[in-house]
Parts: C-alpha cells; sequence; structure tokens
C-alpha cells in the first residue's frame, strides 16, 4: 500500500510536468510557445463566454430510470458491503443510462453515497466488534483520517478545474487496479487463514466429542491476536458512539462547511479573501488529525482494533495513513467516489478485521461525502427531485446488503466475502470510470480540443 501511495503521487508530478512540457511539433521553439499560448488563450476565452452547459434530463419512467435504478442498486449494495460507497459504478451509470453531464453526474453521485454511507453506518452503530467488547466502528482511525479527507476533497475540486481529463482518468485506472488486486490478494490469504482455523476448530470439537452438528465461526483472521470470535452482540445506539471523537468530527465538518459557504457566496474566485479563506481550512483539518497522530505516535491513544492493539504507531505507518487519506479525498473531489475506495484496503492492510475496516471506513465517508453534497445543493449543481430518488434507492439497497453479507458470514463462516466483495466493486469501478474517461478523452482527440491545463480564475 505504501509504494502504491508514493508511486500515485510520483504519477501525478509527472503528469503535471509532461503536460507543462509537451515536445513541441514545430521546430522553433518561439513558434511553439507563441501557439500554444494562443490555443490557450482562445480556449479560455471561448470557455468564459459559453460557460458549462448541465444536462439535466426529464424525470420520466422508462427503461433508462429502470436501468439506472437496478444498477444503483447493485452498486450501493456492493458499495456498502466493502465500504466504498458505490460512486465508481454511480457515475457511469448517471452518464450513459440516465443521461447527466459529467459535473451532475459527480453530484448525484455523492448525494447517492451519503445516503448509501447513512444507511450502512445506522446499521453498523448498533454492533459490537467480533472478537472485542468495544463498538464496530473504530473512532480513532476515523479521527485520524477524515479531517485529512475532507481537505482531500477540497483540493480535489480545485484539481478537477485544472487538470485535463485525460491526466485524471489515466491515474484512476491505475490507482484502481493496482488497489483491487492488492485487495484480491489480501483477501485470498484471509480464506486461506480461515480455512485452517476452521479446519482445527473441527477437530478440536471431534477430538473432545462436544460437536454435535455445524461447527460456530470461531475465528476470525486479522484480528487483535488471532483470538477467538465472540458472538456479535448489539447494543444501543447512543451506547455504542464515542461522543468526544464523533464531536470533533462534527466541528471539523462544520467549520470547513462554513469556510466553503462563505468563499462561495462573499469572495470571488482568486481573490486574496478567497485564498485565505481555502487556506484556513489547512489548521482546522490538519491540526484535529495531527492531533490525534501525536496521541497514536506517544502511545497515549490506542486503536485497540488493530492487530498490535494500535500502541505507538510507527512514524512510517502514520505519514502512510495520512497520505492514503490525504489521495482519497483528492480522489473524492475529482470523481465523486466514496474515500472507502482507498481507505478499505488500506484498513485491511493495516491488519483490522474486515467487517471493522467496513464500518469504519463508511463512518468517514459519511462526513466526507455529506459536505460535498451541501456544497453541490447550494452551487445548484443537480437536480433536487433526482436526487433525492437515487439517494432513496441506494439508502435501501445499501442497508439491505448489509443485512445479506451479515448473514452470508454467518452461513459460510468467512469473514473474506468482505474483502472480494470490495475488490470486486474497486475492479468493476476502474472499468467503468475508465472506459468513460477514455471515451471522452477520444472524442477531444478528434476535435481536437485543447486537452491541456485549464484556468482556474476565469
Amino acid at each position: 500500500m505504501r509504494n502504491v501511495v508514493l508511486f500515485s503521487f510520483i504519477l501525478l508530478l509527472v503528469l503535471i510536468i509532461f503536460c507543462a512540457n509537451r515536445t513541441p511539433k514545430s521546430k522553433e521553439p518561439s513558434s511553439w510557445i507563441i501557439n500554444e499560448a494562443q490555443s490557450f488563450y482562445h480556449h479560455v476565452k471561448y470557455n468564459s463566454h459559453s460557460g458549462y452547459e448541465h444536462i439535466w434530463p426529464d424525470m420520466e419512467f422508462g427503461w433508462n430510470i429502470i436501468v439506472g435504478t437496478l444498477i444503483g442498486i447493485f452498486g450501493a449494495a456492493f458499495g456498502s458491503v466493502g465500504g466504498v460507497g458505490g460512486g465508481g459504478i454511480f457515475v457511469p451509470m448517471l452518464i450513459l443510462i440516465i443521461g447527466f453531464d459529467p459535473k451532475s453526474a459527480t453530484a448525484i453521485s455523492k448525494c447517492m453515497v451519503t445516503g448509501a454511507a447513512i444507511s450502512s453506518v445506522f446499521f453498523n452503530l448498533k454492533l459490537r466488534h467480533p472478537t472485542l467488547d468495544i463498538p464496530m466502528i473504530d473512532y480513532d482511525l476515523v479521527l485520524l483520517n477524515a479531517p485529512v479527507i475532507i481537505l482531500g476533497i477540497s483540493i480535489g475540486v480545485v484539481i478537477s478545474v485544472v487538470f485535463a481529463d485525460w491526466m485524471i482518468t489515466v491515474l484512476l485506472i491505475i490507482i484502481f487496479i493496482v488497489t483491487s488486486m492488492k485487495a484480491f490478494l489480501k483477501g485470498l490469504d484471509t480464506w486461506k487463514k480461515e480455512t485452517i482455523m476452521k479446519k482445527e476448530a473441527i477437530k478440536l470439537l471431534e477430538s473432545t466429542a462436544t460437536s454435535s452438528g455445524e461447527v460456530e465461526y470461531k475465528f476470525l483472521p486479522s484480528c487483535p491476536n488471532d483470538g477467538p470470535q465472540k458472538e456479535i452482540l448489539q447494543g444501543t445506539i447512543l451506547s455504542n458512539i464515542r461522543w468526544k471523537k464523533f464531536g470533533l468530527l462534527c466541528f471539523v465538518w462544520f467549520a470547513v462547511l462554513l469556510l466553503q459557504i462563505t468563499k462561495q457566496n462573499y469572495t470571488t474566485t482568486c481573490s486574496m479573501t478567497y485564498w485565505i479563506l481555502s487556506l484556513l481550512q489547512i489548521p482546522v483539518t490538519v491540526g484535529v488529525s495531527m492531533y490525534q497522530a501525536i496521541g497514536l505516535y506517544q502511545g497515549k491513544k490506542i486503536t485497540v482494533s488493530k492487530q498490535d492493539h494500535g500502541t505507538h504507531w510507527p512514524l512510517h505507518l502514520l505519514i502512510l495513513s495520512l497520505c492514503c487519506a490525504l489521495l482519497a479525498g483528492i480522489l473524492g473531489g475529482l470523481l465523486g467516489v466514496g474515500s472507502g475506495f482507498v481507505m478499505g484496503p488500506l484498513f485491511i492492510e493495516l491488519g483490522i478485521a474486515p467487517q471493522v475496516a467496513s464500518a469504519t471506513a463508511t463512518l468517514g465517508m459519511t462526513f466526507t461525502a455529506s459536505i460535498s453534497v451541501v456544497q453541490y445543493y447550494l452551487l445548484n449543481r443537480f437536480p433536487v427531485p433526482y436526487a433525492l430518488y437515487l439517494t432513496l434507492v441506494a439508502t435501501v439497497a445499501a442497508y439491505i446488503g448489509q443485512k445479506i453479507i451479515d448473514k452470508l458470514i454467518n452461513i459460510f463462516q468467512r469473514a473474506s466475502l468482505i474483502i472480494f466483495v470490495l475488490s470486486f466493486t474497486i475492479l468493476v469501478s476502474a472499468i467503468a470510470l475508465g472506459g468513460v474517461g477514455i471515451s471522452h478523452m477520444i472524442e477531444k482527440i478528434q476535435r481536437n480540443e485543447y486537452m491541456g491545463f485549464e484556468d482556474l480564475c476565469y
């Protein structure tokens, strides 16, 4: 995972340099520079006069609504199980099936991700950890990563305006495919451990002659010390919430939202006030994450659900986690996908139980996706009736998906099913989003459109 994050940031830097220093077609450097400058000027001038046109199809019952609903149910169910939200499936569906423009599709996708995440969090808030007497959701991990993810979303929104589509598409395909493969390999490893433990449990029961039927699922790999799994109990929602940490997350949410609303309604783009309000997000978000990181590094705070009980996190692991959180936020701001596409696999790599990794990533995604929804609503980026309908579909499907996977884990006695669902969802998202991005890129090449950097301030 560390190599994936490092490679992603290096690739992003290479794309910037490549776009800024493309090989000139003309032999005269000065001539090429003039041509490029003129091309950029006419491109910006054209866009500034024409503006971006949103495409909002009428909400009429037809095949596209039916197919879109079915795909939305599939994406929300699988996305909620893996803790990734399903945005990688929602966005292509909204563009190709229902007919929204990319920016509106991204906004509605965030609404659907938020609905699915809230539904999953409601389901998980009633559950306890599979092997420990703690809530299913690890609030320490959420508090460490969610504020940085929110900052990354703001950066991703800026990058989405400046960067060319082909840069985003290349970065997306590479990150998603590599992440999917790593999750799949982790799932295979967990499956093998579960098989060994089940055989050991059967032998133990046969030797003691105390079993007369099915063997209960007693072990769960990737839990602290691989200890025995207790029966997953349900508690009240209020008793499973860690109010101090939840309050800090709410503080970051409201503070960043207030800054965004002030910036969008009372400043001019690229003005001094605009940049001051943008930069004020850094102390708010990074300050809370650093508070949590210092506590984990010094051993004052612990992540109990981690394999070594999370005491005294090493510095390189904290840096990796925060970099992954920043990358997850940037991808969310760029593409309208949930941060769980990066954070879910990361938590599993850290040794977190699959159920806990999914539940924890989903809570963080609730905060990060919902703040985007409020901003998109204030900007009038999506039609409310369509958004309400599709969000309701995603909310119901996510809850049903959580119920089904809970039953399947008990039937097959394998928590690794969550990891396989996570890997499959990321792979499908890579293919769908990558396909849409490549098709748009080909169309621009055929029309000889400008494919360099855009102007943030026009």
